[in-house]
């Protein structure tokens, strides 16, 4: 299929291209900027006047809930709200059910998720088997398999020794791995931030030290094995210098943070809303703080969605009986937009922590703009206004903590491989 993309204004991280220019794909690539091919003729034309064109966002942590968990949601369902999102490439943690220890699952998962429309999966393997920190997986067969790193979703591993065998194995063999810092002590049984509300209200609280303590632990394993790290889902103020003194020192390390954690903070769980209990908990408004001024510095590399879509019944619970998680796919992008504007970036680094730095981390070739490569496209409304609700969102989970609120930002066409996957108003 010959697809032109006209009049749009075209942001490429990746090279700062921020132009109005044309674009033509064929065959799922991209085979002109600016001028057309020699004998290009389109079956299909986007008039994107006054629309953004970007890299389609590249999104490090969905929940798809395949396999096992499909009360919450569906495969289907979920690369739907993604598409709609404007995610075209995106990684699934291994926290399904069963976990995604053997490579049979892992297949099933990318025959099913390759015949499905939507954006590119990415499964990221389970570190140990069954997810209980006990024994390793085997992780160069689910390599094989199609998983790109490995990873313990929001599990803990107790034993550090096994800990210190994963990142010898994976220096070894040159596999990248995924932990969220998370000691299981600390945390066992909190469901917000050791603060001011867990004070007030005596909720069952996890402290700030719960990620530090964890966090200590893996970066020292790092400089001990010098295995490719990446930390996800950051909270804390003191984790970020952490961070930023392990870079600083060289080590091979990289994090992100979850797009709900650079907006609120505890006090947002002050009125017992379940939608705003998350994994890792919402933390201080200094922490908040230092998250935001970290992704400005580039101590933070990235924003994900962290999107966990839980089923209605989960959520109607109390607080601290309700299932963890928020719905995010969709907000992924109107959020970091918000972001952008709050702290005077420019479009072009917005999209960066969502485009090209994630592409990176994952190791894919997505996240740029540039013939020959890939037709991935977000083609959005930076200006558009639209109110968060169970109606607004694709996803079977409308657990989001910004239900109610007006954002600005809504994708219009989202082409993954060279096809229209998603256009507004069809579905």
């Amino acid at each position: 299929m010959k697809i032109k993309i006209s009049n749009g204004r075209v942001i490429d991280p990746a090279s700062g291209l921020d132009a109005v220019q044309d674009i033509y794909i064929t065959a799922g690539r991209i085979v002109g900027l600016g001028a057309a091919p020699a004998d290009f003729h389109a079956n299909a034309e986007i008039d994107a006047k006054g629309l953004v064109v970007c890299p389609g966002l590249v999104d490090l942590s969905v929940r798809l809930r395949e396999p096992g968990l499909e009360y919450m949601a569906t495969l289907e369902s979920e690369m739907h709200a993604a598409a709609v999102g404007g995610v075209t490439s995106l990684a699934c943690p291994p926290d399904t059910d069963p976990p995604l220890d053997e490579p049979g699952l892992v297949e099933m998962l990318k025959f099913r998720a390759k015949n499905s429309p939507g954006p590119r999966v990415y499964p990221i393997g389970a570190l140990t088997w069954k997810l209980k920190g006990e024994r390793l997986t085997e992780m160069a067969e689910l390599h094989e398999a199609g998983c790109m790193a490995f990873s313990q979703a929001d599990a803990a591993i107790v034993d550090t020794t096994v800990l210190l065998r994963a990142m010898e194995y994976a220096y070894t063999f040159g596999f990248p791995l995924w932990l969220r810092p998370q000691d299981y002590y600390l945390a066992r049984d909190g469901v917000v931030h050791d603060g001011v509300v867990s004070a007030r209200y005596g909720l069952p609280s996890i402290p700030v030290p719960a990620e530090t303590v964890a966090l200590q632990t893996i970066l020292l394993l790092v400089r001990e094995t010098k295995a490719r790290v990446h930390l996800a889902r950051l909270s804390s103020r003191a984790g970020v210098e952490m961070m930023r003194k392990a870079k600083a020192d060289g080590l091979p390390v990289t994090c992100d943070v979850g797009i709900h954690h650079v907006h609120l903070s505890e006090l947002d769980t002050a009125d017992f809303d379940s939608n705003s209990h998350m994994v890792p908990p919402l933390r201080s408004q200094r922490d908040r703080d230092a998250l935001r001024a970290a992704l400005l510095d580039g101590t933070i590399d990235c924003i994900c969605s962290d999107h966990a879509p839980v089923d209605a019944n989960a959520k109607e619970k109390p607080f601290q009986e309700s299932e963890a998680g928020a719905t995010g796919v969709e907000l992924l992008l109107p959020l970091t937009l918000k972001w952008a504007t709050e702290a005077g970036l420019s479009l072009t680094e917005a999209l960066d922590r969502i485009t090209r730095k994630p592409a990176a981390i994952l190791g894919v070739e997505a996240g740029q703009i540039a013939t020959g490569k890939p037709a991935d496209l977000c083609i959005f409304d930076p200006d558009m206004p639209w109110t968060v609700s169970g109606k607004t969102l694709a996803s079977l989970g409308k657990n989001s903590p910004f239900l109610g609120r007006e954002l600005l930002g809504r994708v219009r066409y989202t082409v993954i491989d060279g096809h229209i996957d998603y256009k507004a108003g069809h579905g």
